[in-house]
């Protein structure tokens, strides 16, 4: 059997691609997607060919990323659970994607994939390989019992690799996981499956990668100005760039000040409750002034309808339907929305906080002659309001004389 496996040069992967060359016999081909992981990707084919593999790929998917991803979620305002910015959760549907090319390159009949047998990440990688390739066999070796028995834990992994020679770097004390791309860092297990534990205390920060800790940032503001064409941030301070390179741009801006920061408990797909840690600072940064710059521009009816539509959108790519037709018909209407979302938003950043000090556009429905209280004389008349007013308090008084509702 030839195997793509999906390869970070971790632990896991390493034990994988050993595993299946040597005790099963198989023919495995390693890919990883650059989307993001910077220093992460060093080395990576030298060590996977050394580990058993016959064929190396790493694919830089960072503009995809990006431009393909990460902007429609943005467009979206996709938040999980209020709180979580989806930095993992968007972008395995493009690692899912990419690896079915790199099948279809090596004429591979299996693609595999070391995500845990209790979290999403399986979720995620599978539903795109149904969707895009559904007659691709699928291997998922923390569901295999045999794997499973072979490599109860962490310390039998580290022995096997010790055993066979695998350089990992790796220790059986290591205290969380991590994940890392372009959007986010995210971190989870170990020490922080106590929802009590306290990651921000002087001893901890080396964890965060992104961003400083808001009480050591810069005592003095910084100013920057965001510019969005059609929902999309095009340019920053006035500088032009990609999609890419303005998240890059924020993630540094935002990272000096403390801001993106976010822990918390969510609800895993597969039914469990998880905590974890994440920095979004780019992200963070990116949203806000998204969204302040849509209630300058968008119809009041049109936002309360997407409004409503984000819990599920944001659900949809959490759980990873990403290539299904319900996100798409969303995010149809999501870009609809965005036809007007062109202008400029101005924010302040220091010590962890974002506070928008101004906002314009040359689509804004903002109007001083009808919003000011110093003028009456525009399309607003006052005395309608009275007429207005009783028609919508009707039946709130009807309700209280037939029925007798009291407070």
């Amino acid at each position: 059997m030839k195997i793509i496996l999906a390869y970070s040069g971790g632990l896991d992967t390493s034990v994988l691609v050993h595993w299946y060359a040597k005790s099963q016999n198989a023919e495995v081909i390693t890919y990883c997607a650059d989307v993001g992981q910077e220093e992460e990707l060093d080395g990576l084919e030298e060590k996977a060919l050394a580990t058993g593999a016959t064929a190396h790929r790493t694919l830089n998917l960072v503009d995809e990323f990006s431009q393909d991803f990460i902007y429609p979620m943005v467009r979206g305002n996709a938040i999980y659970e209020s709180q979580y910015l989806l930095g993992t959760s968007i972008a395995r549907p493009l690692i899912a994607k990419a690896q079915i090319e790199i099948a279809r390159e090596f004429g591979a009949t299996a693609v595999a994939h070391g995500a845990t047998g209790k979290g999403n990440d399986q979720c995620r990688f599978e539903l795109t390989f149904s969707a895009l390739a559904p007659d691709l066999k699928i291997l998922a070796p923390w569901r295999d019992a045999d794997f499973r028995k072979t490599f109860p834990g962490r310390k039998q992994m580290i022995e096997y690799c010790h055993d066979h020679n695998i350089d990992v770097e790796a220790s059986a004390s290591k205290p969380y996981s991590m994940d890392r791309n372009l959007w986010h860092i995210s971190y989870e297990a170990g020490i922080l499956e106590d929802p009590w534990f306290d990651p921000t205390t002087p001893d901890n920060r080396t964890m965060y990668k992104l961003s400083v800790d808001p009480e050591i940032a810069p005592d003095e503001a910084q100013y920057i100005e965001l510019e969005f064409k059609n929902g999309d941030c095009v340019a920053v301070d006035g500088d032009s760039a990609s999609p890419f390179e303005i998240i890059k741009k924020l993630n540094e801006i935002a990272g000096k000040h403390g801001i993106g920061r976010v822990d918390l408990v969510e609800n895993r797909f597969v039914g469990m409750k998880s905590r974890g840690v994440y920095e979004t600072p780019g992200g963070t940064v990116l949203l806000h002034a998204h969204r302040q710059l849509e209630t300058l521009t968008m119809d009041r009816d049109l936002m309360h309808l997407r409004d409503s539509l984000i819990p599920r959108y944001a659900e949809l790519i959490y759980y990873g339907f990403w290539f299904a037709p319900e996100r798409e018909a969303l995010q149809a209407l999501i870009d609809e929305s965005q036809k007007t979302v062109s202008g400029v938003v101005r924010l302040k950043l220091y010590k962890g906080n974002i506070t928008t000090v101004g906002r314009k556009s040359d689509q804004s429905l903002y109007d001083l002659e009808i919003a000011s209280m110093d003028d009456d004389e525009s399309d607003y008349q006052p005395e309608d309001a009275g007429g207005f007013i009783r028609l919508n308090a009707l039946r709130l008084k009807e309700r209280s004389r037939k029925q007798g509702f009291k407070a």
